[in-house]
């Protein structure tokens, strides 16, 4: 008869699974805005991630920085990805900057202080992913 409870326990503390998937179209998460740490110019960002319900454990975003857009600098608390889908900027990273060009990805490393400025004469489009931020309560799992 002990084993029962914990049984039940058990099964409640897994009984929130996450769903088989979630397909999100990105016209549906479509927002101009101007882009994140600085407003330096405007953007088309696609959060694509946030329409997928809990439990998640990484942000996946599209966004495109129009001509003269940048993403200012600012420190990560996680190693973060950005993919450049098309057009041509230049990412920095701890002082160190280099081109990208489409095709071509930068892995950026926890701790860094990093950023992306549009560069050329087309917008450019990224891939952005990154793990979403842990709360405490999810670190003691």
């Amino acid at each position: 008869m002990i084993f029962a409870p914990l049984l039940l326990a058990a099964t409640a503390v897994a009984a929130s699974p996450a769903p088989p998937m979630a397909v999100i179209d990105e016209q549906s998460v479509r927002r101009e805005e101007p882009t994140p740490h600085g407003k330096i110019g405007l953007s088309t960002a696609y959060r694509i991630s946030d329409a997928a319900p809990q439990p998640r454990t990484m942000e996946f975003r599209k966004r495109i920085l129009h001509v003269g857009s940048a993403i200012g600098l600012h420190p990560i608390a996680h190693d973060e990805v950005y993919y450049v889908l098309s057009g041509t900027g230049d990412v920095t990273s701890d002082g160190k900057t280099q081109s990208l060009t489409p095709g071509m990805a930068a892995y950026l490393y926890d701790g860094a202080v990093v950023g992306i400025r549009q560069t050329g004469k087309e917008p450019l489009a990224l891939i952005i992913s990154y793990p979403v931020k842990q709360t405490v309560s999810e670190k003691a799992k």
